[in-house]
């Protein structure tokens, strides 16, 4: 048996604008992924933000999501390595259900949503964050491919999400500047997946399933063809 302690369970904090490939990065990652727009609040909920001048409930601002429900369950999976994910559904702006979420002995996973670096001060806190990611893109193309997975799941009324998007692409560098600000680092998704593999190394135990380091005696043998 290795005489090294387990090593914790971290997670990888991946934020962005809405539509700048969050959940598909995640996935294609290959580690265990938290969604945390399902920490959404409902509609209803007295506490729920408006856009300026408008009626819209604004589902971008940091106060339409319960923050703190979100870090219990990422302390929860770096601790005991499985919590309870509610199911939210977008279109009905409510939560449908629960489902376990179980990530095991795995060292690092993904939790992935647009106020994700909200989050990053108190996981660095806690001592459970391995790294912080925003990624970034060009507006145009941000917008185009949020429009357009909007449109194809029907998570709001057209012009909801047109007025949304248009107001998103204007806002996007600023969104990306809060977030840098925040603790993110703001890369594309080369970059990003690069820094993940460099967090899976440092989390990754070390013990009897690394190489054995030679000893002195064994290297000269070897030199000497033995």
């Amino acid at each position: 048996m290795s005489s090294h302690p387990p090593t914790p369970t971290r997670v990888v904090l991946l934020t962005g604008p809405s539509g700048s490939g969050k959940s598909s990065f995640a996935a294609r990652s290959g580690l265990p992924v938290l969604c945390l727009d399902d920490f959404y609040k409902e509609a209803g909920d007295p506490t729920l933000p408006r856009v300026p001048g408008s009626s819209d409930v604004d589902w971008d601002s940091v106060e339409s999501w319960d923050a703190r429900a979100a870090v219990d369950a990422i302390v929860s999976l770096c601790e005991k390595g499985r919590t309870d994910v509610p199911v939210y559904d977008i279109s009905t702006s409510s939560r449908v259900g629960a489902q376990p979420l179980r990530v095991g002995r795995t060292p690092l996973f993904v939790a992935e949503g647009i106020f994700a670096a909200d989050i990053v001060a108190h996981c660095r806190e806690l001592g459970l964050l391995a790294d912080a990611l925003c990624l970034r893109g060009r507006p145009s193309t941000t917008f185009r491919r949020r429009l357009l997975r909007d449109l194809k799941e029907a998570r709001k009324p057209v012009l909801f999400l047109l007025r949304r998007g248009w107001r998103l692409m204007r806002a996007e560098r600023a969104i990306v500047a809060r977030q840098v600000a925040l603790g993110a680092h703001a890369c594309g998704k080369e970059e990003a997946m690069g820094r993940l593999a460099a967090a899976a190394g440092r989390c990754r135990p070390k013990g009897r399933d690394q190489p054995r380091r030679p000893r002195a005696r064994e290297q000269a043998a070897t030199r000497n063809g033995a």
